[in-house]
């Protein structure tokens, strides 16, 4: 595994809509172990490919559950809201409050491309849609209805 530069706000490719995965292959399972460490080693709980620079919709996510690795994610169940403050490993040092639904559920495949389904509440909902924004170069900044100082998040 190797920690890989995470793409920061301005960079074009984060504003481009990834490709769907159809290889399941060791470049893909190197990736997968690539963005974990990479997202551990930042800090965060989700990391999206174009964070790394490759426009592969391909998701890592770990909000202290365990680690996710979504391929080809699609939200097909979304119910309720919640309003909360989001930063971004690509927008360091900023932070706004963002809706989301308060339940989503998610089907992707795993990375030997069998089908998986997840169900997240608050931080998990909120991190399934952060992640999936990025791979149709969403950014959350572009949702976001506020903006807070670093001071005030803490």
């Amino acid at each position: 595994m190797a920690t890989r530069n995470i793409v920061k706000f301005g960079d074009d490719i984060l504003r481009k809509k990834s490709r769907e995965v159809t290889n399941f292959d060791d470049k893909l399972w190197v990736l997968l172990d690539d963005m974990y460490e990479t997202m551990q080693t930042a800090g965060g709980v989700g990391l999206a490919a174009p964070q790394v620079g490759i426009l592969k919709r391909v998701v890592v996510i770990d909000v202290g559950e365990g680690k996710i690795e979504l391929v080809n994610p699609v939200i097909t169940y979304a119910k309720g809201k919640q309003r909360e403050v989001e930063g971004c490993l690509s927008c360091p040092d900023t932070w706004g409050y963002v809706e989301r639904p308060a339940k989503v559920k998610v089907t992707a495949q795993n990375r030997y491309g069998k089908e998986v389904k997840f169900e997240g509440t608050e931080l998990l909902a909120r991190a399934f849609c952060h992640e999936i924004d990025h791979l149709n170069g969403i950014i959350f900044t572009d949702l976001a209805d506020e903006m807070v100082d670093k001071k005030e998040k803490n």
